[in-house]
């Protein structure tokens, strides 16, 4: 023989809703989970430039999925000579050496000079005006002393699964790194 069954009563509105609030909750808790679990672990490595193998076929500048380039330069100044003549500032064979637009070998005007003392000058990189051509950092890896660079812009950079720009890199330069130490910095002159 079976037991009468028990009589219920039902449920408030205000106990409705809070077990509809546990159960939505509970969901979204899990869908988040979801999401952010496999990003957490994709974020232990950045896309890098490695300098030693840079070729600065200026590709980084036109390939990047952002408007802007996330390569960006980047300038060691223990390797700079602080040259009045610097070879990743002016064009070869200058009208003058000055800041005139058509002396200067950037096209988006990204570096600025400074005076300091004659004959030396200082040379800082503009970051939201680098477009990442590698123009300076040719000039000055061919006739200067490589203290100008190309590097990946952690700041820009979206990290994507698979670099754009390290798809079709000649020089194959572009390579996963530690996040906890996202630049390969020049060390050495070149």
């Amino acid at each position: 023989m079976n037991p009468p069954p028990q009589k219920t009563s039902p449920l408030s509105r205000r106990q409705f809703f809070r077990a509809g609030a546990r159960v939505a909750g509970m969901t979204g808790m899990g869908l988040l989970c979801g999401i952010l679990a496999p990003r957490a672990s994709a974020r232990t490595t950045v896309w890098q430039i490695d300098p030693a193998k840079c070729l600065r076929c200026g590709r980084c500048a036109t390939e990047c999925v952002l408007t802007q380039s996330a390569v960006k330069c980047f300038h060691t100044h223990a390797f700079c000579g602080y040259c009045q003549l610097c070879t990743g500032y002016f064009v070869p064979e200058p009208n003058g050496l000055n800041t005139a637009a058509e002396n200067q070998l950037c096209p988006t005007a990204a570096i600025r000079r400074t005076y300091i003392e004659d004959p030396y000058y200082e040379y800082a990189i503009d970051e939201t005006l680098c477009i990442g051509c590698a123009k300076c950092v040719e000039g000055c890896n061919r006739f200067g002393n490589g203290s100008l660079y190309l590097q990946v812009s952690q700041d820009h950079c979206l990290n994507c699964n698979e670099c754009a720009i390290g798809r079709v890199c000649p020089g194959d330069a572009f390579r996963r790194i530690p996040i906890d130490h996202p630049y390969l910095l020049k060390t050495t002159s070149h």
